[in-house]
C-alpha cells in the first residue's frame, strides 16, 4: 500500500472519529412492514459506507466479469472468422486453380463454421455451373438470396442458371426482382431483352428497349440499341401483320420508314401491308417510289413479281431500262433484265443481253442456268451443257441469292433479318 493510501485512510479514520464525537446519540430506525430498531449514528454512517462501498464493488465486479466475457467471445469469434477466411481462401485459390472437388471440401468447412456464409454459397452453386449441374446450382443460389434478399449478384446468378434449365418465366420474375431493387441495372435489363426477344414478346420488348436505350451512356453501344429498336419495331409490325391486325402493322411500318429512311424491310413490309388491304396498285407505286430512293434490287425484284401478277409487263420492262440508262455498268441489273427477257419468254432479247455481261467477271451461277435454258428452247444443246457446267462449278464454292452485308452469310430466301448473325436490314440480292 502506498504512502499517499495510508495518509487518505488516516484522514478518513480522525474525520470519521470526530462526527462519532459530535455524534454520540441514537436514532431509532422503522423497517417497511416491520419492526423498530434503534441505532447509534455513527453505526448507522458505518452501515451505510459499508452498503455504498459494496455496492460500488458489485458495479465493477459486473463490468469487469462483462468485459472479460466480452473479450473471450471476442477473441473465440476473431479465431472462427479467420478459421473462415482461411477455408474460403483456400477454396478461391483450389478454383482458379481448376481443383473443383478440393474447392468444394473448403467451402463446405466454410459453411459447417458459418452455414449463413452466402459467398460460399454462391461458389459452390458456381462450382456446379460449371459441371452443367444446373439444378444444383440453383439450389446453392436460391439459400445465398434466402439469406440475402437483395443481393443482386446471387440473384443474376440464379437467372443465368434458370435461362440454362429452360425455365425463361422463372428467370423473368428473377430479373423482375432486380430491376424492381434497381432499375438502371443494365445487365438485368439485357438479360430480359434476350428472353423477350426468343420468345417474341415484342410488345413488351419495345417498351424494355426504349428505357435500355436511355441508360447506355457509351455513343457506340447505343447506336447498337437504337439499331436494335428498329429492328424490335420491324418485329411488332411483322408479327402484327401475321396475326391479321393490319393497322397496327401499316402503323409500325410507316412509323419505320419516318425514322430511319435507310430500313429496307420497313419498305417491302409496307408494300404487303398495301397487298393486304387489296390494294396493288398503291403497293406498286410505292415501291417504284421507293426504288429511286434506295436503289435496291431486293425492291426491285418485289417489283418485278407484283407487276408480272397484275400484267404489266411492260412497265416493268420499262422500270428497268430507266435504272440501266442512269447505272449502266451495273452488271446485276443487267443480268437480273435478263431473268425477265427470259421469265417473259422473249428468248432473243434474254440471250442478248445476258451474252453483253462478262461471265468471266461476274460469276453468278443463275446467270448460266438461264442461259443454258435460253440455249435448249433454240435446240443448242451442247452451249446449255456447258452453261450448266459453269454453273455447277461456280455453285460448288457457294455462291447463292441473298447475301448480309454484316456478316457474309448467304441465304437463298431473303428476309428482314439476317438468319445467322440476327442482323436487321443486312440481306441484299447478290446479284
Amino acid at each position: 500500500m502506498g504512502k499517499l493510501s495510508i495518509f487518505v485512510i488516516l484522514v478518513f479514520l480522525a474525520a470519521l472519529g470526530l462526527f462519532a464525537v459530535e455524534n454520540t446519540g441514537s436514532i431509532n430506525i422503522k423497517m417497511p412492514f416491520g419492526n423498530e430498531y434503534e441505532m447509534a449514528k455513527i453505526a448507522l454512517i458505518l452501515l451505510s459506507l459499508v452498503v455504498g462501498a459494496m455496492l460500488v464493488l458489485f458495479y465493477f465486479f459486473v463490468r469487469d466479469t462483462k468485459r472479460v466475457i466480452d473479450a473471450m467471445q471476442l477473441q473465440k469469434k476473431q479465431k472462427k472468422e479467420a478459421r473462415i477466411q482461411e477455408y474460403y481462401a483456400k477454396a478461391l485459390n483450389a478454383m482458379l486453380g481448376n481443383r473443383e472437388e478440393e474447392a468444394r471440401e473448403e467451402l463446405k468447412a466454410v459453411l459447417k463454421e458459418d452455414p449463413e456464409h452466402a459467398d460460399a454459397l454462391l461458389r459452390l452453386g458456381d462450382i456446379a455451373f460449371r459441371n452443367e449441374d444446373y439444378t444444383a446450382a440453383i439450389g446453392y443460389y436460391r439459400n445465398a438470396r434466402d439469406i440475402s434478399p437483395k443481393n443482386i449478384q446471387a440473384l443474376l446468378l440464379m437467372d443465368g442458371a434458370l435461362e440454362k434449365t429452360g425455365k425463361d418465366d422463372s428467370a423473368l420474375k428473377i430479373l423482375d426482382e432486380i430491376i424492381d431493387m434497381d432499375s438502371d441495372n443494365l445487365t438485368a435489363l439485357y438479360r430480359k431483352q434476350g428472353i423477350l426477344e426468343k420468345a417474341g414478346r415484342w410488345d413488351e420488348l419495345l417498351s424494355l428497349q426504349k428505357n435500355i436505350v436511355k441508360l447506355v451512356n457509351k455513343e457506340k453501344e447505343r447506336q447498337r440499341e437504337e439499331k436494335k429498336l428498329l429492328g424490335f419495331n420491324y418485329e411488332y409490325g411483322r408479327a402484327s401483320l401475321e396475326s391479321g391486325d393490319i393497322e397496327k402493322a401499316e402503323k409500325a411500318f410507316r412509323t419505320l420508314v419516318k425514322t430511319d429512311a435507310t430500313f429496307l424491310p420497313a419498305y417491302v413490309a409496307l408494300a404487303e401491308v398495301m397487298v393486304a388491304q387489296r390494294d396493288n396498285e398503291e403497293a406498286i407505286n410505292f415501291l417504284e417510289k421507293s426504288y429511286e430512293t434506295l436503289r435496291s434490287n431486293v425492291i426491285l425484284a418485289r417489283l418485278e413479281d407484283l407487276l408480272i401478277a397484275e400484267g404489266e409487263p411492260g412497265r416493268l420492262l420499262r422500270i428497268y431500262q430507266n435504272a440501266i440508262s442512269k447505272a449502266p455498268r451495273d452488271k446485276g441489273l443487267k443480268f437480273m433484265l435478263g431473268k425477265l427477257y427470259a421469265r417473259l419468254e422473249m428468248v432473243d432479247d434474254a440471250i442478248e443481253t445476258l451474252e453483253a455481261i462478262d461471265s468471266g467477271m461476274y460469276s453468278n451461277p443463275d446467270l448460266h442456268v438461264v442461259k443454258a435454258e435460253l440455249y435448249r428452247k433454240r435446240n443448242q444443246t451442247n452451249r446449255a451443257l456447258d452453261e450448266l457446267r459453269k454453273a455447277t462449278d461456280i455453285r460448288r464454292s457457294g455462291v447463292i441469292v441473298f447475301k448480309c452485308g454484316a456478316c457474309g452469310h448467304s441465304s437463298p430466301d431473303w428476309s428482314g433479318r439476317c438468319p445467322d448473325c440476327l442482323t436487321w436490314n443486312s440481306l441484299a440480292l447478290d446479284v
